[in-house]
């Protein structure tokens, strides 16, 4: 493995959860492009291609040895087209195993956030991920001081909280 995310999950104990905050990423996904082009997989897991296997199988496999995995989505609404496109493409997510919320970005206003996506492992490590303006990755920071731990903890306790869950959120076009 040499992606720093699966390979921190593949090492979590009991947690990983996942803060995302952008409207909008990987502009030129492929997958973007064909679900805009009217492609879609109909909530059906075994209609998902090959590539979409190996987080599957890592998903599975964490959730299987106990790591419970949270992924919260804070969303400004109306929703962007690639909200749309995550939304009808988180059945995958939740039948891999992962827990996933919504939250309206207005429903978020007051919550101290961290300034960027991140992942946390076992509430001790966290990793964030600094985007280009039109959502493409160019770095990645691993940070272990407790106060970064403790924002990150009461932020994402918080949004968790106050988030709908993915089969109740309904995205307002």
């Amino acid at each position: 493995m040499t992606h720093p995310v699966r390979e921190a999950i593949s090492r979590a104990r009991h947690s990983a959860v996942h803060l995302e905050m952008r409207d909008s990423y990987t502009p030129d996904d492929p997958e973007f492009a064909r679900w805009r082009a009217g492609h879609r997989y109909g909530g059906d897991p075994a209609r998902l291609p090959e590539w979409w296997a190996p987080w599957r199988d890592l998903v599975r496999e964490t959730t299987t040895r106990g790591v419970v995995m949270r992924r919260a989505r804070i969303v400004s609404e109306p929703v962007t087209e690639y909200i749309r496109y995550e939304h009808d493409m988180t059945f995958a997510n939740v039948a891999a195993g992962e827990l996933v919320r919504w939250l309206p970005r207005r429903r978020a206003a007051d919550i101290p956030l961290p300034g960027t996506d991140l992942w946390m492992f076992d509430g001790q490590s966290v990793l964030f991920t600094y985007f280009s303006g039109i959502g493409e990755v160019v770095d990645r920071e691993w940070r272990t001081e407790p106060e970064v731990v403790r924002l990150v903890t009461s932020a994402f306790g918080t949004v968790w909280e106050r988030a709908t869950p993915h089969e109740e959120y309904e995205p307002v076009p």
